[in-house]
């Protein structure tokens, strides 16, 4: 496939160039559908005339279809696209990047998208699909799949892209812990709930606050609900989670200056769970949370982290020194910038 590729590239390098704004065009439909034709043109950055010509001929070979919403994917559209994955990842070197950067952060796998998530909104929505399709393949036959999930803008990007299991795996969904001070719409209760509507899955939430005195914690789990919500979050096969930049989370938790000026002398970079590491991967700082601890995670069959856009890359780099039997999903923004070191 590799060698077939490069011989492309010298031969029939327009060819290329055509199959790329044809997969660009399919791919950008499969995650913002149904859209229409201004807003795709202006957002692939292809004059309506081009734009107009590709949709003729995706349409003739029945990968579009065209409705008064705008357009969407057809079936056939879906899985053309998803043959074509593997495909463009060689032409953008992807695929040797994906398996450099495994070496470099010594992580179980990682999954890389196109783009840069901190310049390309819709990347965030493509690290979203390609989590959910990583979440898919871990899913077990033989035993119910029980999934816990954090909060966050990247996680409710995962939640916009999922979809039912085909193979009618059973799923149910609960949240990795408490809202930590996050708005209503990124807090876990609510991005694990969608999850599971997507999914026309089970999900059980858990209503207690993330951060609460410990004499109302020791009262609280022992209500029956919250007990039997704790005790699926603890026994989870599954844990998504992401990955945020210290200062960033700290702030919008609505951190107090005190801890914002010691986040930034003990030069914290990274947060997850409630946890701030530093540089060098150190836990500096730990918010007490109800829900899933880090040293949870060694018990967990499949991590899944995802993490992108080329200010993360710091973070993500930190983060994998204490965790790093995880499967990362992140960018080409994020994944240049760490093997730039």
């Amino acid at each position: 496939m590799r060698q077939l590729v490069q011989i492309q590239k010298r031969i029939v390098p327009d060819l290329i160039e055509e199959m790329q704004t044809r997969y660009d065009i399919l791919h950008y439909v499969r995650l913002m559908q149904p859209i229409g034709r201004r807003t795709l043109a202006t957002s692939l950055g292809l004059t309506e005339r081009v734009l107009r010509r590709e949709v003729d001929f995706l349409k003739q070979q029945d990968l579009l279809e065209v409705a008064t919403q705008g357009m969407s994917l057809t079936d056939e559209g879906r899985n053309v696209l998803r043959s074509m994955h593997s495909i463009m990842g060689e032409l953008a070197g992807i695929s040797d990047m994906a398996k450099a950067l495994k070496e470099r952060l010594g992580v179980r796998d990682v999954v890389i998208v196109p783009g840069d998530s901190d310049e390309t909104f819709w990347v965030q929505r493509d690290m979203g699909r390609a989590t959910v399709a990583r979440l898919k393949r871990e899913l077990s036959s033989n035993h119910h799949n029980t999934i816990a999930v954090t909060g966050g803008t990247t996680m409710a990007s995962v939640a916009a892209m999922m979809s039912p299991d085909k193979e009618h795996r059973p799923m149910t969904f609960v949240p990795a812990r408490g809202g930590l001070g996050e708005t209503l719409e990124l807090q876990a209760n609510t991005v694990c709930s969608r999850m599971a509507s997507r999914a026309q899955s089970d999900y059980h939430l858990l209503h207690i606050p993330d951060m609460v005195s410990t004499e109302t914690f020791v009262k609280m789990i022992e209500e029956p609900s919250i007990k039997n919500v704790l005790q699926m979050i603890k026994g989870a096969s599954i844990v998504v989670h992401g990955i945020g930049e210290a200062k960033t989370m700290a702030k919008r938790r609505r951190a107090s200056e005190d801890l914002l000026t010691r986040l930034e002398h003990d030069q914290a970079v990274a947060e997850a769970f409630g946890y701030y590491f530093d540089r060098d991967g150190n836990i500096v700082h730990r918010v007490k949370t109800v829900g899933l601890q880090l040293a949870d995670l060694k018990q967990v069959e499949h991590v899944i982290v995802v993490a992108g856009g080329h200010s993360k890359a710091e973070a993500i780099n930190a983060y994998v020194k204490q965790s790093p039997d995880i499967i990362l999903i992140t960018d080409e923004g994020a994944a240049a910038s760490i093997l730039k070191g």
